[in-house]
């Protein structure tokens, strides 16, 4: 187990991040906010605001240890519920400015936990979904392309796997809908070999760039109006609804005493909520709601 390796890997990771998304907004830059954690340990929050392709975004990294592993960790492992814990990751939201541009959300990690006496316990978890506010097929296709593509080294079970549990991790049960078109989840992994599972965590990271980046390039220059702005800003009372509700990360970092700042850099800046909101029929709205907000295979 090497952990120096994950920590150097996914702080270049943030790095890699970060130049991509500066280059395709070509206006704002990154700045960064160190932190420590009361319990050990701490990281990197960068956050970009106000450019011309990103609204405000967030690359998250972080390395932190605690004496008691939160609850959002223990309810899949209660005999681990007085051990003391190391935890590292990056975590990545964008929320464009543009609502031709989807939202998209990263996160990688590893989590050991170690008892007096015994070996150390550990799993990687992570995965990429994506929020689209007007469904583009061809990028839609490109989104799962490149998913499949950093799981099918590991098994060509392993797409339709993690595909499936992101339609059902990713999911509003209060709403009875996807958060967006999904992508790939994963948790509690730790079936194969340490530096198997470091690898694929690695994949993943690496094909999320992929994934993204020409989506960015595709959509930043395509017009709209504030009736695309307004429809945006309504879709993210989802996203908001979700990460506060559900989300499993924003659950871990609440409970261990995380850095509530880093914690919620995931909310987008400007959100809506309409009450008994209908999308007009036939409209680029509906096709959105009643064409792409449904589990399908998309490659």
């Amino acid at each position: 187990m090497n952990i120096q390796a994950i920590k150097e890997y996914l702080l270049d990771l943030q790095n890699r991040i970060c130049h991509f998304i500066e280059l395709e907004d070509g206006k704002a830059v990154f700045q960064e906010d160190k932190w420590e954690h009361n319990g050990g340990g701490g990281g990197a929050t960068r956050v970009i605001a106000g450019g011309q392709v990103i609204e405000k975004g967030g690359v998250n990294f972080s390395h932190v240890s605690g004496q008691q592993l939160p609850q959002a960790a223990t309810a899949r492992r209660p005999e681990l519920a007085a051990s003391s814990f190391q935890a590292l990751g990056v975590s990545v939201v964008m929320h464009p400015l543009n609502p031709y541009i989807p939202t998209c959300h990263l996160n990688v990690r590893c989590i050991v936990v170690e008892k007096p006496g015994k070996e150390p316990i550990w799993w990687f978890g992570g995965g990429f979904d994506l929020t689209p506010y007007y469904g583009f097929t061809e990028d839609c296709q490109h989104w799962h392309a490149m998913a499949k593509a950093a799981c099918d080294p590991f098994g060509e079970d392993i797409y339709p796997k993690y595909k499936k549990w992101a339609d059902q991790y990713f999911f509003l049960k209060h709403r009875n809908e996807p958060r967006g078109i999904g992508g790939i989840f994963y948790d509690d992994l730790n079936e194969w070999k340490f530096d198997r599972c470091f690898e694929h965590m690695r994949s993943v990271g690496d094909h999320f760039i992929q994934a993204y980046q020409p989506i960015v390039a595709r959509r930043k220059q395509h017009p709209y109006g504030q009736r695309e702005r307004d429809f945006q800003t309504y879709r993210r009372g989802r996203y908001v609804e979700f990460n506060l509700l559900y989300d499993r990360g924003t659950l871990f970092g609440l409970q261990s005493g995380g850095r509530t700042e880093s914690i919620l850099m995931s909310l987008p800046p400007l959100v809506a909520w309409h009450y008994g909101y209908q999308a007009e029929p036939g409209s680029p709205e509906a096709k959105l709601l009643n064409d792409y907000l449904r589990p399908r295979e998309w490659v």
